[in-house]
């Protein structure tokens, strides 16, 4: 949906940390940037790449955690 959005909106430019290997559409499972759309926005991935990931999986795992109590 994301993607979808940015293409639509015409964003210029998107900037992302983390890729998400398991539903990603900016170069993880696929890049929807790749398709024939009629707008392709520069793109700049892995910025803080580690950094970022570490507080996703910070955040998923407090979610988690309360989910159980």
């Amino acid at each position: 949906m994301c993607t979808g959005a940015i293409i639509n909106a015409r964003i210029p430019r998107v900037i992302f940390g983390a890729y998400d290997k398991k539903a990603g559409s900016c170069g993880s499972v696929v890049n929807l940037f790749n398709l024939p759309y009629n707008h392709k926005p520069e793109v700049i991935s892995g910025v803080l790449e580690e950094e970022c990931a570490q507080v996703l999986k910070d955040f998923f795992k407090r979610l988690r955690d309360k989910s159980k109590s």
